[in-house]
């Protein structure tokens, strides 16, 4: 396959990956980060160029720790099936050897959902007594921000801090005592152990490496702790959303998404998460800032090998 270097194809493959949103989103928001700077360190490529038939979007390797499947984020878009069978079949893009997570979405036609079905089948085919490192993960629902006007202008790149003008705030009020600022390397404990899947050094590393690269943002408390946050992955996929126990049931969900997603849609981003089915609490939230849900769901496959 060829990797996509060049500004010019990236901003081409940018406007293609536009015309079959939603389906598109966590490539095309690979491929914007990559053209903004890639601080992800993501790369991406295609079957041929300019037709092409598939896209994918990974990890360079020369950074890819094979046991890591945290940062081995992998999304694919693709025109036919044979291309992604070829795919799966003739490169080292998913194999036994290597962890990795993919976010496939099902539901409307042709659509990442039967790569992650097809991505699923191939693993547990190569793998000669199958075990449950391989396994399908949490299910998700899509949901996109609505409302945010992109500027005619967009900065060339993606960097992980940013001012937070006023202008972002969303309607409802800020506690006393509460203030928005970018989520610190020195949060992330707090953020590793309450997340689902986090609370081992990988994902430490991981969240880590998101908060030092990308835009985040979070509500810090009186002692200068965060109480809610909210991150941003290489796939332009709004992640990590979490409100302390301490504080739930007073509307602070919406405040760091608001901000952040008023910042990345200045840069040019759609704005999109993928929401448990039942986290009520943070679909509420989301509904309450504009976003609205997207047809289908996001099924997540997770391969951990021995």
């Amino acid at each position: 396959m060829q990797i996509l270097r060049c500004p010019a194809q990236l901003q081409l493959l940018e406007e293609t990956l536009r015309k079959s949103l939603p389906t598109t989103l966590p490539v095309l928001g690979t491929v914007m980060t990559v053209a903004r700077g890639n601080p992800a360190s993501h790369e991406v490529l295609v079957d041929s160029w300019p037709n092409f038939s598939i896209v994918l979007t990974r990890l360079r390797p020369e950074v890819l720790d094979p046991k890591d499947y945290y940062t081995n984020q992998l999304s694919v878009f693709y025109r036919d099936k044979g291309a992604l069978q070829a795919l799966l079949e003739g490169t080292e893009a998913v194999t036994r050897e290597r962890a990795f997570q993919i976010l496939g979405k099902y539901g409307t036609g042709r659509t990442l959902g039967s790569s992650v079905e097809m991505i699923q089948y191939r693993a547990l085919m190569r793998v000669p007594n199958p075990t449950p490192e391989w396994y399908k993960g949490p299910i998700f629902h899509p949901w996109v921000a609505q409302g945010f006007p992109i500027p005619p202008h967009l900065p060339s790149q993606l960097e992980p801090a940013f001012s937070i003008p006023p202008s972002a705030m969303p309607c409802c009020r800020m506690p006393p005592g509460l203030r928005l600022a970018p989520v610190s390397p020195s949060h992330i404990s707090l953020l590793n152990a309450t997340w689902a899947l986090g609370g081992n050094a990988r994902s430490r590393a991981f969240l880590l490496g998101l908060v030092r690269a990308l835009p985040s943002a979070c509500l810090l408390g009186p002692r200068g702790r965060p109480v809610s946050w909210s991150l941003l992955d290489g796939q332009g996929c709004l992640r990590h959303g979490y409100t302390v126990p301490a504080w739930r049931g007073r509307g602070l969900t919406g405040l760091p998404l608001n901000a952040l997603g008023r910042e990345l849609h200045a840069r040019g981003f759609p704005i999109y998460c993928a929401v448990l089915p039942h986290n009520t609490a943070s679909l509420h939230a989301l509904q309450a800032i504009g976003f609205e849900p997207q047809p289908g769901t996001f099924h997540m496959i997770l391969g951990t090998p021995k």
